[in-house]
């Protein structure tokens, strides 16, 4: 079995790619938002379209950095949850 503390620093794990699982749920609202998307590209036309363009690229950085937060975050939980397993469980 490899050390996946040692995987991890070597770049060998990517938790970038592991994805969400699509599910009936997530593929439905998938499906609608790309609907919706392709409607409003479609039907709005100069000004309209660029701030639209301009909310989805903004939208997108947006998420990406709630993501990479709630990464952390969930990085930090499982810290202090084997810490607490691990080392302050024996100190008393």
């Amino acid at each position: 079995m490899t050390n996946f503390i040692e995987e991890f620093y070597c770049g060998n794990l990517e938790p970038q790619e592991h994805t969400t699982e699509l599910t009936d749920k997530v593929k439905t609202l998938l499906n609608s938002l790309t609907e919706k998307e392709e409607e409003l590209y479609t039907t709005l036309k100069g000004n309209e379209l660029k701030l639209f363009k301009d909310y989805v690229e903004g939208y997108i950085k947006f998420t990406s950095l709630c993501n990479e937060d709630s990464f952390i975050t969930g990085f930090r939980f499982g810290a202090r949850f084997a810490y607490d397993t691990f080392v302050e469980n024996r100190k008393g």
